[in-house]
Order: C-alpha cells, then structure tokens, then sequence
C-alpha cells in the first residue's frame, strides 16, 4: 500500500530539473547544487486541527503544506529547486487513502509546477493527519536576506494584505460555507487555504532590504522577530495597515485591525528598507501584482509599538499564534 501511494504521488508531481541526479524510488536523493549558489533550507510541519481546520480538502492541505515553506524561502531571498514530503495518514479504507493522496498531490503540484519545484522524496506512515515538507533553494553568496540587519531610521514595510486568513478561519469556525452570501467568504478561506508565497518579492529585496521575514505567527509577533534580531523596536501606525475589501466589508474595522495585527497565516513579507528605497522597491513590487505598503519605521528600543488614528499607542491583547499556548 505505502508504494502504491507513493507511486500516486510521483505520478501527479512530476517535475524535471537537471540537477536532480536521482529522485524518488531510492533510499536518497541525488542532487547536484549549481555552482556559486548557496543553500536555503526550510521545513514545517502542518497537523490538523492545529495548521488547517478539520474537513479542509486535500488539494488545499497540499497547496498549503508546500506555500508556507516557499513562503519561508522568499523571506530569504531565494529560488525554490527541491522539495521532501513526509506524509502520516490516518487509518482509512484503500479507496478513501487514494483519494486524498490524489487530491493532496493535485494541490502540491499546482503550486509546485509553476516554480520548477521538484519533488524529490519523502515518507509515509500512519497516524493522526500531518504533513511535514522540507524546502531547498538557491541564493547567491552573501544575498540570503535575514532578519537581523535593520537600522535605525528604516521603513517597515508588507506585501498585499493582512489579516484575510485569521478572518477566513473565523468564519470557518461559526460556520460559514463556501459559496454562501456575497463571495467575502469564500475569498477569505481562500486565502486561509491557498496563501500565495511571494517569492519574486523576495528575489526583488535582495540587496535591497535589510531585513525580512514571512507573516506567519502575526505581523506583532513576526515584526517583533526583526525586532529581536536587528536589537532595535519598530513603531506602527495602525490606520496604513494594507487590509482587503473583503476584509473590511465582512467585520468592523477594530476587529479588521486587530486581525491585521496579529492574525497570522497570510504569509505575506514583512521588510525593511533604507527611506532612500522605498519607493523604487514599491514600484517594483507593485509590477508584480503584489505591492508594499510603508506601515511603520524602525527606532531605538525595544519590540513593537502600534499607533492608532488618534495619534495613541495601542495595548496590543493578543500578540500572534505561538504553537505551544
């Protein structure tokens, strides 16, 4: 059974690269780094009821398992080549165990397909419903961007949108349906579901930002990571926070907010840049469909401050997802 699936998989992420010597079907991978590139390594592990709601599709889990960790490589500035995938499947009937293995498969290689992402082994097993992905990508010499590295003086900056996926998970939660109401639904779950990682963002901050990280626990408590390592604070003004239509159309504007700040999920980039920058990085990303939005600046201090309209700082209640609350 395990090989029968593992042939499923293969079958529906198939993906050439020359620098793949050997993939699946071995007991390792081969694989040949080009030259004057370093590595960029990330992995994460997904398990239901924890990363994605109970009864989320598998072409969703599988999109989703392998967006967060190419999100984690643009935050470094890298080019995505190799993935691992280990897989732990609950008991289920033959016919039910292909199925998800067919859907899962079907969402991973829409994603992985249009980055040359080659799958290129992995592991199954049983147990309750996780997913593990190992991500490897290229960066040049002394390009990864890190999240140490930002000055005093600096603007903060954000890709797209924030807080669509902790709305879209709300909405999951008091029973909301796809294909309900006026479509702000289906378009938050979606984005709960299908974030986008963005990695031509990241190939545009190299050399340009001094600092990155992907928004994953919360933008607080990501923002507050450049914070820690850089040794300085940041401070927010709460009304530029970029915030989708949907968003402000489907709750008030203090719950928008504080979705925005500390939500989590949307795997958008949080960065920093010279003020000098700010705008020819703004018009590059904004060529990409994305955009940047400027939300804040750098300062002497400590961890992160938000501003509201009125010009006072907020006492923030909630600072992000930390996986062992």
């Amino acid at each position: 059974m395990e090989f029968s699936l593992i042939d499923r998989i293969r079958e529906r992420t198939a993906q050439g690269r020359d620098d793949v010597r050997l993939g699946i079907g071995d007991d390792a991978a081969v694989v040949a780094p080009p030259a004057g590139q370093e590595l960029a390594i990330a992995i994460d592990t997904l398990v239901e009821g924890v990363h994605f709601p109970h009864g989320t599709a598998p072409a969703d889990i599988g999109w989703k398992s392998l967006a967060v960790n190419l999100s984690d490589l643009a935050a470094m500035g890298a080019s995505p080549a190799w993935a691992l995938l280990a897989l732990t499947l609950p008991p289920q009937s033959r016919e039910q165990l292909q199925a998800f293995i067919d859907g899962f498969a079907e969402g991973f290689a829409q994603l992985a397909q249009p980055h040359r992402l080659a799958l290129i082994g992995g592991d199954t097993t049983h147990g309750a419903l996780a997913v593990s992905v190992a991500v490897h990508g290229f960066v040049p010499p002394d390009q990864a961007l890190t999240r140490a590295g930002a000055r005093v003086g600096d603007v903060v900056l954000v890709t797209g949108t924030l807080g669509d996926a902790a709305a879209g998970l709300q909405l999951l939660q008091h029973g909301a349906r796809v294909g309900e109401g006026d479509g702000r639904a289906a378009y938050l779950i979606e984005r709960l579901n299908r974030p986008t990682p963005r990695l031509a963002a990241g190939l545009a901050l190299r050399e340009r930002a001094t600092a990155c990280i992907d928004v994953s626990d919360g933008l607080l408590a990501d923002l507050g990571h450049i914070c820690e390592a850089s040794g300085l604070g940041a401070e927010i003004d709460a009304p530029l926070l970029p915030r989708s239509s949907m968003l402000l159309g489907a709750f008030d504007d203090v719950t928008a907010r504080d979705f925005a700040l500390a939500g989590g999920d949307d795997y958008e980039l949080c960065f920093t840049v010279p003020p000098s920058l700010v705008a020819e990085v703004q018009a590059d990303l904004a060529r990409m469909g994305c955009g940047a939005t400027r939300i804040g600046r750098m300062v002497e201090g400590y961890g992160v401050r938000v501003r509201d309209e009125r010009g006072q700082w907020l006492e923030a209640t909630h600072r992000g997802w930390d996986h062992f609350a």
